[in-house]
């Protein structure tokens, strides 16, 4: 009986469906803004494979203001439970591509390797640029003229989420960021063998947090080591953003469960009698509440749907550079979290419906 009313009477649900379907669209779009931020501000993080990242103390936890000198390397490798290092830097910086009118925002990363899906580094004066710079105008094959002193960077491959900050990476040998760099900002320029961070390789059953505290021991402190997670989360804005995200996101799941949990209570005062009717023929309670858990279930699915395909559509005509990013997870997220708030909402009127006597509601 639930499932023909959905059919027969569609109209009766559509304000709960409308309803519903503006609030999929807002958490999806939320969501994928929110994916969008950290995958795009993390990404150079994410794919290291190394287990620890070394920064000088006074850098606070920012690639761009720290520096580990060849001397202050050559403690950590001798650290126990520490099997191999690798030097990077980063410099934020702006890339002139051919055709384009506008300069595209870039992240040059030098490199010595342990990057997932990175090759070994290039050969200088060569890079593999990000596929988030293919929005820039960048192609493989193209030189792209970099910092004020425009210095050549050919493009020879594209590697996959390697940002940095929202920059599209730029992953070149060491010797081709410490040039970038110098020209750019020539406060920062680094000598040779001199790497702004180090990733570090834990041997194989050693506790990383343990060999992160003796690192720190063994420079005397000129160090701060942390874990690859934990150097995510102190990139700038990462928790704050998701934090807020998140709170938005929770609040609008509860407007949803409001939303079925008023409307199922309006439509089980409009049918008392009708319940009256069907708990006087043999109709337990049960069946009646799930027949409405049904509709409520229906109805919420059908607008996750509708939702999600308009999403895709703004999705489609966003512009490059809003940070939006829709993934599978966060699709499947919202739509069991839709559904367990289409459940909850609608046993609100559990009560009520077992309060129905046959012969008050008939009579």
């Amino acid at each position: 009986m639930a499932l023909r009313e959905l059919v027969r009477r569609p109209g009766r649900f559509s304000v709960a469906g409308g309803a519903l379907t503006l609030i999929v669209v807002l958490l999806v779009l939320l969501g994928g803004l929110l994916d969008g931020l950290f995958l795009g501000s993390t990404g150079l993080y994410r794919q290291q494979e190394s287990d620890l990242t070394v920064y000088s103390t006074s850098a606070r936890s920012s690639i761009i203001r720290s520096r580990i000198d060849a001397d202050v390397r050559a403690t950590i490798e001798e650290v126990e439970g520490v099997t191999s290092t690798y030097g990077l830097g980063v410099a934020l910086v702006g890339a002139r591509v051919p055709g384009a009118d506008e300069i595209a925002d870039t992240s040059v990363v030098g490199y010595e390797g342990a990057i997932s899906g990175a090759p070994e580094p290039p050969a200088p004066g060569e890079a593999h640029a990000d596929r988030r710079l293919e929005a820039a105008g960048v192609e493989v094959g193209q030189t792209l003229e970099m910092g004020p002193e425009r210095i050549p960077v050919e493009v020879v491959g594209w590697v996959e989420d390697t940002s940095y900050l929202l920059q599209g990476g730029l992953l070149v040998e060491p010797g081709t960021w410490r040039e970038v760099l110098g020209s750019s900002r020539p406060d920062a320029t680094l000598p040779d063998e001199t790497f702004q961070v180090l990733f570090v390789e834990v041997a194989a059953g050693a506790d990383a947090r343990e060999v992160a505290t003796a690192i720190d021991e063994a420079t005397g402190d000129a160090t701060s080591t942390l874990t690859v997670d934990e150097a995510i989360s102190a990139l700038p804005g990462v928790d704050a953003q998701s934090t807020t995200f998140n709170q938005i996101i929770y609040v609008t799941f509860f407007v949803a469960g409001l939303v079925v949990a008023l409307f199922f209570a309006l439509v089980t005062l409009e049918r008392t009698a009708q319940y009256g009717v069907l708990k006087a023929v043999g109709a337990s309670s049960w069946q009646i509440f799930a027949g409405l858990l049904v509709q409520a279930v229906v109805v919420t699915a059908g607008a996750f749907v509708l939702g999600l395909a308009i999403s895709l559509g703004i999705s489609r005509l966003a512009p490059p550079d809003i940070p939006l990013q829709l993934e599978p997870s966060r699709a499947v997220f919202v739509a069991v979290g839709m559904l367990l708030t289409a459940v909850v909402g609608g046993s609100i009127s559990l009560r009520r419906v077992i309060r129905i006597d046959p012969a008050s509601a008939i009579g």
